[in-house]
Protein backbone atom coordinates (compact mmCIF):
# COMPACT_ATOMS: atom_id res chain seq x y z
CA UNK A 1 0.00 0.00 0.00
CA UNK A 2 1.11 3.57 -0.60
CA UNK A 3 -0.71 5.36 2.22
CA UNK A 4 1.64 7.45 4.41
CA UNK A 5 -0.94 8.12 7.12
CA UNK A 6 0.63 7.68 10.57
CA UNK A 7 4.18 7.52 9.21
CA UNK A 8 6.76 9.38 11.30
CA UNK A 9 8.75 11.78 9.16
CA UNK A 10 11.59 14.10 10.17
CA UNK A 11 11.94 17.11 7.89
CA UNK A 12 15.33 18.81 8.11
CA UNK A 13 15.62 22.34 6.76
CA UNK A 14 18.95 23.98 5.99
CA UNK A 15 19.93 27.57 5.19
CA UNK A 16 18.62 28.08 1.67
CA UNK A 17 16.26 30.71 0.32
CA UNK A 18 14.14 27.74 -0.79
CA UNK A 19 13.33 27.02 2.86
CA UNK A 20 10.00 28.81 2.47
CA UNK A 21 8.90 26.16 -0.04
CA UNK A 22 9.22 23.52 2.68
CA UNK A 23 6.19 25.05 4.39
CA UNK A 24 4.11 23.72 1.50
CA UNK A 25 5.75 20.31 1.83
CA UNK A 26 4.77 20.19 5.51
CA UNK A 27 1.22 21.07 4.57
CA UNK A 28 1.05 18.24 2.02
CA UNK A 29 2.54 15.74 4.48
CA UNK A 30 0.06 16.68 7.19
CA UNK A 31 -2.83 16.47 4.75
CA UNK A 32 -1.68 12.95 3.86
CA UNK A 33 -1.78 12.03 7.56
CA UNK A 34 1.94 11.89 8.30
CA UNK A 35 3.40 12.83 11.69
CA UNK A 36 5.95 15.54 10.94
CA UNK A 37 8.84 16.63 13.16
CA UNK A 38 10.82 19.58 11.83
CA UNK A 39 14.48 20.24 12.59
CA UNK A 40 16.26 23.41 11.44
CA UNK A 41 19.83 24.55 11.20
CA UNK A 42 20.68 27.96 12.65
CA UNK A 43 21.02 29.45 9.16
CA UNK A 44 17.61 28.08 8.14
CA UNK A 45 15.91 30.15 10.86
CA UNK A 46 17.04 33.34 9.07
CA UNK A 47 14.78 32.46 6.15
CA UNK A 48 11.67 31.05 7.91
CA UNK A 49 10.90 31.27 11.62
CA UNK A 50 10.61 28.05 13.64
CA UNK A 51 7.17 29.24 14.77
CA UNK A 52 5.91 28.90 11.20
CA UNK A 53 6.89 25.24 11.05
CA UNK A 54 5.61 24.58 14.58
CA UNK A 55 2.22 25.93 13.56
CA UNK A 56 2.08 23.88 10.36
CA UNK A 57 3.43 20.63 11.80
CA UNK A 58 1.76 20.76 15.20
CA UNK A 59 5.08 19.86 16.85
CA UNK A 60 7.90 21.88 18.34
CA UNK A 61 10.82 22.59 16.04
CA UNK A 62 14.26 21.35 17.10
CA UNK A 63 16.97 23.91 16.40
CA UNK A 64 19.94 22.48 18.30
CA UNK A 65 20.85 19.67 20.67
CA UNK A 66 21.19 21.52 23.95
CA UNK A 67 19.20 24.76 24.27
CA UNK A 68 15.75 23.15 24.59
CA UNK A 69 14.79 20.80 27.45
CA UNK A 70 14.59 17.16 26.49
CA UNK A 71 16.40 17.46 23.16
CA UNK A 72 19.89 16.29 24.07
CA UNK A 73 19.44 12.83 22.55
CA UNK A 74 16.80 13.62 19.95
CA UNK A 75 19.48 13.29 17.31
CA UNK A 76 19.65 9.60 18.23
CA UNK A 77 16.03 8.74 18.97
CA UNK A 78 14.46 10.59 16.04
CA UNK A 79 16.84 9.06 13.54
CA UNK A 80 16.02 5.57 14.73
CA UNK A 81 12.30 5.82 15.46
CA UNK A 82 11.29 7.66 12.30
CA UNK A 83 10.18 6.03 9.08
CA UNK A 84 11.92 8.61 6.90
CA UNK A 85 14.26 11.59 7.20
CA UNK A 86 14.08 14.30 4.55
CA UNK A 87 16.55 17.14 4.14
CA UNK A 88 14.70 19.70 2.03
CA UNK A 89 16.19 22.02 1.04
CA UNK A 90 19.71 20.63 1.33
CA UNK A 91 22.50 23.16 0.78
CA UNK A 92 25.89 22.38 -0.73
CA UNK A 93 27.42 22.97 2.70
CA UNK A 94 25.14 20.45 4.40
CA UNK A 95 25.62 17.87 1.64
CA UNK A 96 29.38 18.25 2.04
CA UNK A 97 29.20 17.78 5.81
CA UNK A 98 27.20 14.56 5.74
CA UNK A 99 29.23 13.19 2.81
CA UNK A 100 32.32 13.47 5.04
CA UNK A 101 30.77 12.34 8.31
CA UNK A 102 30.78 15.73 10.03
CA UNK A 103 28.24 16.12 12.83
CA UNK A 104 28.52 19.63 14.24
CA UNK A 105 24.83 20.50 14.71
CA UNK A 106 21.53 18.77 15.37
CA UNK A 107 20.67 17.83 11.78
CA UNK A 108 24.10 16.59 10.73
CA UNK A 109 24.41 14.55 13.94
CA UNK A 110 20.91 13.17 13.37
CA UNK A 111 22.01 11.87 9.97
CA UNK A 112 25.07 10.15 11.46
CA UNK A 113 22.94 8.35 14.07
CA UNK A 114 20.05 7.52 11.74
CA UNK A 115 18.83 4.07 10.81
CA UNK A 116 15.80 5.40 8.90
CA UNK A 117 15.72 5.93 5.14
CA UNK A 118 17.09 9.33 4.12
CA UNK A 119 15.96 11.54 1.22
CA UNK A 120 18.10 14.51 0.20
CA UNK A 121 16.60 17.34 -1.89
CA UNK A 122 19.37 19.71 -3.06
CA UNK A 123 18.61 23.37 -3.78
CA UNK A 124 21.32 25.87 -4.78
CA UNK A 125 22.64 28.08 -7.57
CA UNK A 126 23.33 26.30 -10.84
CA UNK A 127 27.10 26.84 -10.78
CA UNK A 128 27.26 25.57 -7.22
CA UNK A 129 25.24 22.48 -8.09
CA UNK A 130 27.44 21.83 -11.14
CA UNK A 131 30.65 22.15 -9.08
CA UNK A 132 32.64 18.94 -9.29
CA UNK A 133 33.11 18.81 -5.52
CA UNK A 134 29.36 19.04 -4.91
CA UNK A 135 28.70 16.39 -7.55
CA UNK A 136 31.32 14.10 -5.98
CA UNK A 137 29.65 14.54 -2.59
CA UNK A 138 26.23 13.72 -4.03
CA UNK A 139 27.64 10.61 -5.73
CA UNK A 140 29.22 9.58 -2.44
CA UNK A 141 25.86 9.85 -0.68
CA UNK A 142 24.11 7.79 -3.36
CA UNK A 143 26.76 5.08 -3.08
CA UNK A 144 26.11 4.95 0.66
CA UNK A 145 22.38 4.36 0.21
CA UNK A 146 21.02 7.90 0.45
CA UNK A 147 18.26 8.79 -1.99
CA UNK A 148 19.11 12.10 -3.69
CA UNK A 149 16.36 13.77 -5.66
CA UNK A 150 17.41 15.75 -8.70
CA UNK A 151 16.69 19.49 -8.49
CA UNK A 152 14.56 21.14 -11.14
CA UNK A 153 15.64 23.51 -13.89
CA UNK A 154 14.25 27.05 -13.79
CA UNK A 155 14.73 30.58 -12.55
CA UNK A 156 16.95 30.58 -9.46
CA UNK A 157 17.22 33.08 -6.59
CA UNK A 158 20.22 34.66 -8.32
CA UNK A 159 18.07 35.43 -11.35
CA UNK A 160 19.95 32.91 -13.46
CA UNK A 161 18.20 30.04 -15.18
CA UNK A 162 19.54 26.56 -14.71
CA UNK A 163 19.57 23.31 -12.75
CA UNK A 164 19.42 23.72 -8.98
CA UNK A 165 15.86 24.78 -8.26
CA UNK A 166 14.05 23.21 -5.27
CA UNK A 167 11.83 20.36 -6.54
CA UNK A 168 8.10 20.91 -6.59
CA UNK A 169 6.72 19.90 -3.16
CA UNK A 170 4.19 17.56 -4.79
CA UNK A 171 7.04 15.83 -6.64
CA UNK A 172 8.84 15.40 -3.32
CA UNK A 173 5.65 14.01 -1.81
CA UNK A 174 5.44 11.45 -4.60
CA UNK A 175 9.05 10.41 -3.97
CA UNK A 176 8.20 10.05 -0.27
CA UNK A 177 5.25 7.80 -1.10
CA UNK A 178 7.54 5.60 -3.19
CA UNK A 179 10.13 5.33 -0.43
CA UNK A 180 7.55 4.41 2.21
CA UNK A 181 5.47 2.04 0.09
CA UNK A 182 5.70 -1.73 0.39
CA UNK A 183 7.62 -2.87 -2.69
CA UNK A 184 5.30 -5.82 -3.14
CA UNK A 185 5.09 -5.43 -6.92
CA UNK A 186 8.85 -5.37 -7.46
CA UNK A 187 9.69 -6.90 -10.83
CA UNK A 188 6.14 -6.66 -12.20
CA UNK A 189 5.87 -5.13 -15.65
CA UNK A 190 2.60 -3.29 -16.19
CA UNK A 191 1.06 -1.53 -19.16
CA UNK A 192 -1.72 0.88 -18.23
CA UNK A 193 -3.93 2.97 -20.49
CA UNK A 194 -5.59 6.19 -19.37
CA UNK A 195 -7.62 9.15 -20.50
CA UNK A 196 -9.90 9.65 -23.48
CA UNK A 197 -9.18 9.29 -27.17
CA UNK A 198 -10.26 11.88 -29.70
CA UNK A 199 -11.48 11.35 -33.26
CA UNK A 200 -11.26 14.24 -35.72
CA UNK A 201 -14.14 15.47 -37.84
CA UNK A 202 -11.89 18.10 -39.43
CA UNK A 203 -8.58 19.70 -38.36
CA UNK A 204 -10.23 21.63 -35.50
CA UNK A 205 -13.38 19.69 -34.57
CA UNK A 206 -13.37 16.36 -32.80
CA UNK A 207 -15.43 13.74 -30.97
CA UNK A 208 -14.32 12.61 -27.52
CA UNK A 209 -15.72 11.75 -24.06
CA UNK A 210 -15.63 12.97 -20.45
CA UNK A 211 -12.64 10.92 -19.27
CA UNK A 212 -9.91 12.95 -17.54
CA UNK A 213 -7.40 10.13 -17.07
CA UNK A 214 -7.40 10.49 -13.26
CA UNK A 215 -8.13 6.82 -12.54
CA UNK A 216 -5.54 5.46 -14.96
CA UNK A 217 -2.90 7.89 -13.74
CA UNK A 218 -3.67 6.95 -10.13
CA UNK A 219 -3.14 3.26 -10.95
CA UNK A 220 0.13 4.05 -12.73
CA UNK A 221 1.43 6.07 -9.77
CA UNK A 222 0.41 3.41 -7.26
CA UNK A 223 2.02 0.62 -9.29
CA UNK A 224 5.26 2.57 -9.61
CA UNK A 225 5.30 3.32 -5.87
CA UNK A 226 4.95 -0.37 -5.14
CA UNK A 227 7.93 -1.27 -7.31
CA UNK A 228 6.38 -2.12 -10.67
CA UNK A 229 7.91 -1.10 -13.99
CA UNK A 230 5.14 0.94 -15.59
CA UNK A 231 4.38 1.97 -19.15
CA UNK A 232 1.49 4.43 -19.41
CA UNK A 233 -0.31 4.89 -22.73
CA UNK A 234 -2.34 8.06 -22.36
CA UNK A 235 -4.81 10.02 -24.39
CA UNK A 236 -4.93 13.83 -24.08
CA UNK A 237 -5.29 15.00 -20.45
CA UNK A 238 -4.47 18.05 -18.34
CA UNK A 239 -2.68 15.92 -15.74
CA UNK A 240 1.00 16.22 -14.88
CA UNK A 241 3.07 13.27 -16.15
CA UNK A 242 3.76 10.82 -13.30
CA UNK A 243 7.42 10.63 -12.28
CA UNK A 244 9.48 7.54 -13.11
CA UNK A 245 7.01 6.17 -15.64
CA UNK A 246 7.49 5.48 -19.34
CA UNK A 247 4.88 7.65 -21.08
CA UNK A 248 3.41 7.09 -24.54
CA UNK A 249 1.15 9.95 -25.65
CA UNK A 250 -1.56 9.23 -28.21
CA UNK A 251 -4.70 10.91 -29.49
CA UNK A 252 -6.89 8.54 -31.50
CA UNK A 253 -8.14 5.03 -30.81
CA UNK A 254 -5.98 3.69 -33.64
CA UNK A 255 -2.88 5.35 -32.17
CA UNK A 256 -3.68 3.85 -28.76
CA UNK A 257 -4.13 0.44 -30.35
CA UNK A 258 -0.74 0.68 -32.08
CA UNK A 259 1.02 1.72 -28.87
CA UNK A 260 -0.60 -1.06 -26.84
CA UNK A 261 0.08 -3.74 -29.44
CA UNK A 262 3.69 -2.66 -29.76
CA UNK A 263 4.36 -3.06 -26.03
CA UNK A 264 1.94 -5.50 -24.36
CA UNK A 265 3.73 -8.78 -25.09
CA UNK A 266 6.60 -7.98 -22.72
CA UNK A 267 4.24 -7.16 -19.81
CA UNK A 268 2.85 -9.20 -16.95
CA UNK A 269 -0.29 -7.09 -16.50
CA UNK A 270 -2.32 -4.92 -18.86
CA UNK A 271 -4.85 -2.55 -17.24
CA UNK A 272 -7.12 -0.86 -19.78
CA UNK A 273 -8.45 2.12 -17.82
CA UNK A 274 -8.71 4.41 -20.87
CA UNK A 275 -12.09 5.48 -22.23
CA UNK A 276 -11.54 4.69 -25.89
CA UNK A 277 -13.95 6.23 -28.38
CA UNK A 278 -16.25 3.57 -29.81
CA UNK A 279 -16.80 5.39 -33.10
CA UNK A 280 -14.96 7.76 -35.41
CA UNK A 281 -16.00 9.75 -38.47
CA UNK A 282 -15.82 7.76 -41.67
CA UNK A 283 -13.97 10.61 -43.33
CA UNK A 284 -11.89 13.41 -41.81
CA UNK A 285 -12.30 16.63 -43.75
CA UNK A 286 -8.91 18.01 -44.86
CA UNK A 287 -9.99 21.57 -44.06
CA UNK A 288 -12.25 23.18 -41.49
CA UNK A 289 -15.86 22.67 -42.45
CA UNK A 290 -17.81 25.91 -42.66
CA UNK A 291 -21.01 26.21 -40.68
CA UNK A 292 -24.09 25.45 -42.76
CA UNK A 293 -27.80 26.05 -42.26
CA UNK A 294 -29.82 23.00 -41.25
CA UNK A 295 -28.77 19.57 -39.97
CA UNK A 296 -25.36 18.10 -40.72
CA UNK A 297 -24.78 14.36 -40.86
CA UNK A 298 -21.43 12.87 -39.86
CA UNK A 299 -21.19 9.23 -40.88
CA UNK A 300 -19.47 7.13 -38.19
CA UNK A 301 -17.69 3.78 -38.16
CA UNK A 302 -16.49 1.64 -35.21
CA UNK A 303 -12.97 2.09 -33.84
CA UNK A 304 -10.72 -0.89 -33.08
CA UNK A 305 -11.75 -2.91 -30.00
CA UNK A 306 -8.35 -2.98 -28.31
CA UNK A 307 -9.49 -4.96 -25.27
CA UNK A 308 -11.09 -7.71 -27.37
CA UNK A 309 -7.96 -7.97 -29.52
CA UNK A 310 -5.81 -8.33 -26.42
CA UNK A 311 -8.13 -11.01 -25.03
CA UNK A 312 -7.65 -13.19 -28.11
CA UNK A 313 -3.89 -13.44 -27.62
CA UNK A 314 -3.06 -12.51 -24.03
CA UNK A 315 -1.22 -15.71 -23.08
CA UNK A 316 -0.14 -15.54 -19.43
CA UNK A 317 -0.82 -11.80 -19.15
CA UNK A 318 -3.34 -10.71 -16.53
CA UNK A 319 -5.84 -8.61 -18.47
CA UNK A 320 -7.96 -6.03 -16.64
CA UNK A 321 -10.74 -4.01 -18.23
CA UNK A 322 -12.99 -1.18 -17.10
CA UNK A 323 -16.71 -0.80 -17.64
CA UNK A 324 -18.30 2.64 -17.32
CA UNK A 325 -22.03 1.98 -17.22
CA UNK A 326 -25.25 3.90 -16.61
CA UNK A 327 -27.72 0.98 -16.65
CA UNK A 328 -27.63 -2.82 -16.27
CA UNK A 329 -24.21 -2.45 -14.69
CA UNK A 330 -23.38 -5.98 -13.56
CA UNK A 331 -24.97 -7.72 -16.55
CA UNK A 332 -22.99 -5.57 -18.97
CA UNK A 333 -19.77 -6.15 -17.02
CA UNK A 334 -20.21 -9.92 -16.92
CA UNK A 335 -20.89 -9.93 -20.66
CA UNK A 336 -17.70 -7.94 -21.24
CA UNK A 337 -15.61 -10.36 -19.16
CA UNK A 338 -16.80 -13.30 -21.25
CA UNK A 339 -16.61 -11.69 -24.68
CA UNK A 340 -13.20 -10.13 -24.17
CA UNK A 341 -11.55 -12.89 -22.12
CA UNK A 342 -10.76 -10.69 -19.12
CA UNK A 343 -9.30 -11.79 -15.80
CA UNK A 344 -10.86 -8.86 -13.95
CA UNK A 345 -13.23 -6.02 -14.71
CA UNK A 346 -13.62 -2.80 -12.75
CA UNK A 347 -17.19 -1.56 -12.98
CA UNK A 348 -18.29 1.94 -12.11
CA UNK A 349 -21.56 3.85 -12.39
CA UNK A 350 -20.80 7.07 -14.27
CA UNK A 351 -24.30 8.50 -13.90
CA UNK A 352 -23.48 10.06 -10.51
CA UNK A 353 -21.60 13.35 -10.11
CA UNK A 354 -19.39 12.36 -7.15
CA UNK A 355 -17.77 9.40 -8.87
CA UNK A 356 -16.44 8.25 -12.22
CA UNK A 357 -15.38 10.74 -14.87
CA UNK A 358 -13.70 13.98 -13.67
CA UNK A 359 -14.43 13.33 -9.98
CA UNK A 360 -11.67 12.92 -7.40
CA UNK A 361 -13.52 9.95 -5.88
CA UNK A 362 -15.02 6.76 -7.19
CA UNK A 363 -17.03 3.73 -6.11
CA UNK A 364 -16.38 0.55 -8.04
CA UNK A 365 -17.23 -3.11 -8.16
CA UNK A 366 -14.50 -5.59 -9.14
CA UNK A 367 -15.58 -8.86 -10.75
CA UNK A 368 -13.20 -11.63 -11.76
CA UNK A 369 -13.66 -14.25 -14.49
CA UNK A 370 -15.09 -16.72 -11.94
CA UNK A 371 -17.82 -14.26 -10.95
CA UNK A 372 -16.36 -13.29 -7.58
CA UNK A 373 -17.31 -9.72 -6.67
CA UNK A 374 -15.80 -7.09 -4.40
CA UNK A 375 -17.46 -3.74 -3.83
CA UNK A 376 -15.15 -0.83 -3.05
CA UNK A 377 -17.08 2.00 -1.36
CA UNK A 378 -16.69 5.66 -2.27
CA UNK A 379 -13.07 6.75 -1.70
CA UNK A 380 -10.26 8.61 -3.44
CA UNK A 381 -9.05 7.29 -6.76
CA UNK A 382 -5.55 6.88 -5.28
CA UNK A 383 -6.96 4.53 -2.63
CA UNK A 384 -9.02 2.65 -5.21
CA UNK A 385 -5.89 2.23 -7.34
CA UNK A 386 -4.21 0.36 -4.50
CA UNK A 387 -7.27 -1.83 -3.99
CA UNK A 388 -7.28 -2.75 -7.68
CA UNK A 389 -3.58 -3.62 -7.54
CA UNK A 390 -4.17 -5.69 -4.39
CA UNK A 391 -6.80 -7.73 -6.27
CA UNK A 392 -4.51 -8.19 -9.28
CA UNK A 393 -1.76 -9.40 -6.97
CA UNK A 394 -4.10 -12.05 -5.53
CA UNK A 395 -5.19 -13.17 -9.00
CA UNK A 396 -1.59 -13.62 -10.08
CA UNK A 397 -0.81 -15.88 -7.12
CA UNK A 398 -3.63 -18.35 -7.89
Amino acid sequence: MTNIGGKKIVLGITGSIAAYKSTELVRHLKKAGAVVQVGMTENATWFVTPLTFETLSGNRVIEDMFSQPGTSIDHVSLGQKSDLIIIAPATANFIGKIAHGIGDDFLSTLILAATAKILICPAMDKEMFANSIVQANILSLKERGFVVMDPEEGVLASGLVGLGRFPDPLAILEEIRCLLADQDLQGLKALITAGPTIEYIDPVRMITNKSTGKMGYAIARAARRRGAEVTLVTGPTHLDPPKGIHMLNVETAEEMREAVMDHYRSKDVVIKAAAVSDYKPLNKAPEKEKKKQGPTIVEMIPTPDILAELGKDKGEITLVGFAAETTDHVANALDKIKKKNLDLIVLNDVSKNDRGFAAETNEVRMIDREGNEEVIPLMSKDDIADRILDRIKVLRTK
